[in-house]
């Protein structure tokens, strides 16, 4: 089996072009399942109705998110009804929506899990201790499980995925929106990397326009951020998983860039 997990879509240069580019993916490396973070796919902060569908229409089953979840209030309007829309299980228990799924794909069942940091991140729950009670349940009836963790902090997510080892199929970061070069299978047999970067505009900062960005920094004061446009890249990891094992045997890192 062959698993996409796509690094945060971007506004709509970075919508546009996961949905150009997924189903040529989904068909030349024989991908059986895809799992993008949606939470920045409007205008750069949150998610609605519409780019939802959007994204499942490219090509996603799964889609999951992080912090900004909630800067669209429309997401409220589908975010307890739509059963692949998830958001990180460590925030508070009433709030909307849930924090895990399972997809089935052919005769195997898809756990995912979408967990936020605590490091240089709002206060959440223990993403560790809440990992354990997740795991522990869905591993009743899931062949595969892969965990989406949403975390600002490299040593976060590794102390993370070292913690799983062997016990989740896959463990990758999101939030940075910089794709790193550390893909591994590590010792146990988890499938990891620190973060999957991005899918928006290249010549950005995260997939906002520069300017604004440079400008709150040379002046400390807030301003408003614009969604980049322009030639587009294309983030994400591909896992290789065992048909008899279910274990990890590969993770490849994809990078597309855009040509105009």
């Amino acid at each position: 089996m062959r698993i996409l997990m796509v690094g945060d879509v971007v506004g709509r240069t970075g919508r546009y072009f996961f949905m150009e580019q997924t189903p040529e993916l989904k068909q030349k490396k024989s991908i059986d399942m895809v799992v993008v973070n949606g939470e920045n796919a409007a205008h750069g902060k949150g998610l609605t109705p519409n780019i939802f569908d959007e994204l499942i229409t490219g090509g996603a089953d799964v889609v999951t998110s992080g912090n900004h979840i909630w800067d669209n209030s429309n997401v409220l309007r589908i975010i307890d009804e739509e059963p692949f829309l998830i958001r990180p299980a460590n925030y508070p228990e009433d709030s909307p929506g849930r924090g895990f799924c399972i997809f089935p794909v052919g005769k195997k069942k898809i756990g995912v899990i979408n967990l936020a940091g605590r490091t240089f991140m709002p206060p959440l729950d223990c993403p560790f201790r809440l990992g354990d009670k997740l795991l522990n349940s869905l591993k009743k009836h899931c062949d595969i499980i892969l965990a989406d963790f949403h975390a600002e902090a490299t040593s976060e997510k590794l102390a993370f995925a070292n913690y799983f080892d062997g016990r989740l199929t896959a463990v990758v970061g999101t939030h940075t929106h910089v794709q790193t070069a550390d893909e591994k299978i590590l010792p146990k047999g988890t499938a990891y990397i620190s973060d999957l970067g991005m899918v928006g505009a290249e010549n950005s900062i995260l997939g906002m326009a520069a300017e604004p960005v440079i400008k709150r920094f040379l002046t400390g004061r807030p301003g408003k951020f614009e969604v980049a446009e322009g030639a587009a890249i294309y983030c994400a990891a591909l896992i290789h998983i065992d048909d008899t094992t279910n274990k990890a045997v590969k993770i490849e890192r994809i990078q597309i860039k855009e040509k105009r």
